[in-house]
């Protein structure tokens, strides 16, 4: 549909963002009896995985709990491998499409810009980049928690005569060939960690800046065939789909609630070695509670894992960086990235590491990134990947105006402050869904996503 047709139109919920969350609000609001649209900014459904179309991009949660839970979406669904990557997901995206007939109610190729509540309609206006005003009783923030790119603030970034892409902003026709570039990629979060294995044996030489060593865990990545999640669909899908909603982190295994540190050496070093074998987060979110509290704990988990790690790794300087001794921080603080044959790639003669905490980038230059030794790195290619502003960012981009007269990013600069992670004082019936002080960096999404529950609109005191 076309914008113009809902210009000056009030709606009962908007809701911008087409990912997870947006889908979901949308499919229960219309059975609801609402009359409800999405505005995306994308050209199609997937959220995230429309934008994030890097090399190597793909999911870290089991394809069992990556989906909607609707028995009409997963009866009919077949995966292809354990952690399905970003093509796989906009299929599945189309594939929930043609099942629920989302995009007749998307509007898409729009980005909001701004809102404000009218007290005296008791109505949000809503306007896009172009211009346009839309009225709505509700407005529903389905933004992410990662949809607005960080940039850093180095001299001369767009100076750069080569090719240059943050990996949350990749080109989507994939005209970016990394096959035998020069290539050089600042960050080693969750995208720099993909990439970089992706295009580590194809690259002519790859140079990776990394500030803080990534803590990844292992994968342990598979194929899944029909035969063995039709078994699954005739008894486990349901308990598994369930399960994810009993547990801390939103997928089907929990934190194990006994100590480590009652465990005798051996216990310990055989928990360990199964958890690790598991692969995905069970080493993480699958590991034993005193973990999360206890130094001790806490250092035995991050010694296992540096000698897996370090075992990996030849070179001994190589592996002070990326597995160094004493930890850059306490084990699982941060989401671990998973990664396949990340600690390999550095074992290549083709791939350099410069640590920027020992030498930082001091500018980028139209051939490259220059260091503060005075080295000039010269680049074909250039991947920014240092993430996103995350949690707030993708709400505070846009100038969604108050009761009180302030901006978002203006109230949450004086300090953030939510009500259970899904409404703000002075913003009335506007909702998000996965951001600030919810479960957001530690759950698998689609958990979160859902359990989210329109009904909960109902009981506004404005509706």
């Amino acid at each position: 549909m076309s914008l113009p047709n809902l210009s000056g139109q009030t709606l009962d919920a908007l809701i911008v963002g087409a990912g997870f969350s947006g889908v979901h609000q949308l499919h229960e609001l219309r059975s609801l009896g609402l009359s409800v649209k999405i505005f995306e900014a994308g050209a199609s459904l997937g959220g995230t995985w429309y934008w994030n179309c890097y090399p190597g991009a793909r999911v870290d949660s089991d394809f069992s709990v990556y989906q909607f839970s609707k028995e009409e979406l997963w009866r009919d669904w077949t995966w292809s491998e354990r952690f399905p990557d970003w093509t796989e997901l906009r299929a599945y995206f189309h594939y929930v499409d043609t099942k629920l007939d989302i995009s007749k109610d998307v509007v898409f190729n729009t980005r909001v810009v701004g809102a404000e509540f009218n007290t005296t309609t008791d109505r949000w206006a809503v306007t896009t980049h172009d211009g346009t005003v839309v009225h709505s009783r509700f407005l529903i923030l389905c933004t992410g928690f990662a949809s607005k790119p960080h940039f850093p603030s180095y001299p001369g970034l767009d100076t750069f005569s080569g090719v240059r892409h943050h990996t949350g902003q990749w080109p989507q026709d994939g005209s970016v060939d990394l096959r035998g570039k020069r290539i050089g990629v600042i960050g080693t979060g969750a995208s720099g960690v993909q990439l970089i294995q992706e295009s580590g044996p194809q690259a002519s030489h790859l140079t990776v800046f990394q500030r803080t060593p990534n803590l990844a865990l292992p994968m342990v990545q598979y194929p899944v065939d029909v035969h063995t999640q039709d078994k699954m669909k005739e008894v486990l899908y349901p308990y598994i789909l369930r399960r994810r909603q009993q547990t801390f982190s939103g997928f089907h295994f929990d934190i194990n609630v006994n100590s480590l540190l009652s465990l005798s050496p051996e216990e310990r070093m055989l928990a360990f070695e199964d958890l690790w074998a598991k692969g995905g987060f069970y080493f993480w979110l699958g590991a034993f509670q005193d973990t999360f509290h206890d130094d001790r704990a806490n250092d035995e988990v991050y010694k296992f894992w540096q000698r897996k790690v370090g075992d990996r790794i030849v070179d001994k300087e190589m592996r002070r960086k990326l597995a160094p001794e004493v930890a850059p921080h306490p084990f699982g603080v941060k989401r671990p990235c998973l990664e396949q044959q990340y600690y390999e790639v550095y074992n290549q003669p083709n791939v350099t590491l410069v640590d920027v905490a020992e030498n930082p980038i001091s500018e980028i230059t139209p051939k490259g990134v220059k260091t503060q030794d005075g080295k000039e790195h010269e680049f074909d290619v250039l991947v920014i990947a240092t993430g996103f502003d995350a949690v707030t960012g993708s709400i505070s981009q846009i100038d969604i105006r108050g009761t009180d007269g302030l901006l978002v990013r203006e109230k949450w600069g004086k300090g953030l402050a939510t009500y259970l992670g899904m409404s703000i004082a002075n913003f009335p019936n506007m909702f998000f869904t996965y951001g600030p002080q919810g479960p957001t960096a530690f759950c698998n999404g689609p958990t979160c996503a859902v359990r989210y529950q329109p009904s909960l609109l109902l009981n506004s005191p404005l509706t």
